[in-house]
């Protein structure tokens, strides 16, 4: 739900919650980047940071040139002023990663969690069973046939949390429990409504599924995507999966380590939640993938 009127709640001296809703919703996700775009462009003096979420910004700001209650006034402007979300668009680059699904990579993580910590069935296997799926294809093709938003990046740098804009391929996974110690970087994984990339080994409880072996994040900023910045994508993002081979998989990994791979991504697309609402409205809900 978008609340009527957004919450205001300080965090001490120098930061501020601006909550806008309450729920997982599309539609109060791109009400949060049209905001930050529009406080952005704005260019409030004493506003060092923003931070959009699922469904808040965080507001770093310093003090001895606003105040609270000044730039809490100022944010109410900007968002009073934006009239319908049905008349705004924004820039929203779409980006494609390669996915080997069922892969070599996170079966080897599978196995290794079983051995050493508990067993629980193949990830894909029970994505299958509790999505009520044909079989691992048709999980590969339901992942693969959408194009996912950016929502909110967090937890570790570089890692996206993802949700699809095609309803009917959307999935639920349950998490680990107990959680890996360990995950392969490049892993594409399944939590709750959310699919990510992970950005580099760490632990992690979303199921696994799949992997790339395109970075999300370059901390030595090698690639050419990475020229001026740390992480590939960012909020308001989109990401599209393209189902590879292994034979294909391995090409784009040595390419990724000469340092001579390049991302393949949209730059100039933008995002019209009005024709978004209009394509959804032609769905055929019992289509199947």
């Amino acid at each position: 739900m978008i609340y009527d009127e957004p919450r205001f709640l300080p965090g001490g001296d120098r930061y501020i919650e601006m909550e806008l809703g309450d729920e997982l919703n599309f539609d109060l996700n791109f009400l949060v980047h049209s905001l930050t775009a529009k406080i952005r462009e704005a260019g409030i003096g004493g506003v060092l940071e923003l931070l959009p979420n699922m469904a808040s910004i965080v507001m770093a700001y310093d003090p001895d040139r606003i105040s609270y209650d000044d730039l809490t006034r100022e944010i109410m402007t900007l968002y009073d002023a934006m009239g319908s979300l049905e008349n705004i668009e924004l820039l929203s680059p779409v980006y494609t990663l390669p996915v080997l699904y069922f892969d070599h990579r996170t079966r080897e993580c599978w196995e290794d969690y079983c051995a050493t910590i508990t067993e629980k069935p193949y990830d894909p296997d029970l994505m299958v069973e509790l999505n009520n799926l044909d079989g691992r294809e048709q999980l590969a093709r339901i992942h693969s046939g959408t194009e996912y938003w950016v929502a909110a990046l967090g937890f570790y740098p570089g890692l996206a949390s993802l949700i699809s804009l095609d309803p009917r391929c959307r999935m639920t996974a349950p998490k680990y429990n107990p959680p890996r110690t360990w995950t392969p970087k490049g892993t594409v994984g399944y939590g709750g409504s959310v699919t990510c990339v992970y950005p580099d080994r760490t632990p992690g409880g979303y199921q696994i599924i799949g992997h790339t072996p395109v970075p999300v994040c370059d901390l030595e900023q090698r690639l050419p995507a990475f020229a001026d910045r740390l992480a590939l994508l960012r909020p308001g993002d989109r990401v599209r999966f393209q189902p590879i081979e292994r034979e294909e998989y391995d090409y784009i990994e040595r390419r990724v380590e000469e340092g001579t791979y390049v991302h393949t991504m949209t730059a100039y697309s933008k995002f019209s939640i009005r024709e978004y609402h209009a394509w959804l409205e032609t769905l055929d809900m019992n289509a199947q993938f």
